[in-house]
């Protein structure tokens, strides 16, 4: 079972943000945060509750197996909506759950009663990219440094050579380097008959010489080497990436699919 066949019940108490690229063939008050695997521990949160959060995850974890649903409970985290975590699952993208583990949403949730709608998930789901962008070795990356050495920003992109919107971003990445944005590119190939491509990039000696190449429409030696991208295209899908360019800043959150420099540069500078 798909979670895309979930994404309907989010009609209930979210509506669905609309997002360019090329498709794969203030902060609210949050409470702790609990894990499957680990105690539950800390003062901020009494007996009774961590006894409802460890219920809550049995719970959905038996109804997720329960319904064909592979997908393994990393961790779950209280919200500001009552009643609803926010739950982190292993290779899957993030989803939101009610309280008695019977329902299962995925999209966005839409807080109204401020001067703009606020995206409730958003934070959320920033924080855990975050985390997992600083666990990535930048030599597992092809990065591009910002002119002059110094970053003002640093962006992640997951990036496909087949992309064409992609190719017009590499076209960008001077302009971009010139603004004080280091690129980091993260390999995440579109669809099977891509991965090759994208395994020889990362398995060459220069991959930056690589990437220029196949985007040139040139063909690339084949090669083989303990490589990154399959782990890539997999974090991709944990954090929802559902096409390329896929540009995030390094605090997590999600800032466009392509996009013009000087409209990119504004975007961090609002962070």
């Amino acid at each position: 079972m798909s979670w895309s066949k979930l994404t309907p019940v989010s009609c209930l108490v979210a509506t669905m943000l609309v997002v360019s690229a090329c498709s794969k063939s203030e902060n609210p008050k949050t409470a702790h945060e609990i894990t499957a695997t680990a105690p539950v521990t800390g003062a901020a949160s009494t007996l009774t509750e961590r006894n409802a959060e460890q219920r809550f995850i049995t719970n959905l974890q038996a109804n997720l197996e329960k319904a064909g649903i592979k997908a393994k409970i990393v961790s779950a985290k209280t919200t500001e909506i009552p009643n609803w975590y926010w739950v982190t699952l292993d290779g899957l993208p993030s989803v939101w759950a009610t309280a008695d583990g019977k329902y299962v949403v995925q999209g966005d949730v839409v807080r109204l009663g401020d001067s703009k709608p606020y995206r409730v998930n958003e934070a959320l789901q920033a924080t855990e990219n975050q985390a997992k962008f600083a666990a990535l070795k930048t030599s597992d990356l092809i990065v591009y440094p910002a002119t002059g050495g110094t970053a003002k920003h640093v962006v992640y992109i997951f990036t496909d050579a087949s992309c064409p919107y992609c190719h017009k971003l590499h076209g960008n990445l001077k302009a971009m380097n010139d603004k004080g944005i280091e690129v980091r590119y993260i390999a995440w190939p579109r669809g099977d008959q891509f991965f090759a491509t994208m395994q020889n990039i990362w398995c060459s000696a220069d991959r930056k010489a690589a990437f220029d190449q196949a985007v040139a429409g040139q063909p690339l030696p084949a090669t083989q080497c303990p490589n990154p991208v399959m782990d890539q295209y997999k974090l991709g899908m944990n954090i929802g990436v559902n096409g390329t360019p896929a540009i995030y800043s390094q605090d997590g959150h999600y800032l466009a699919g392509y996009i013009e420099p000087d409209e990119l540069l504004k975007k961090l500078e609002q962070r």
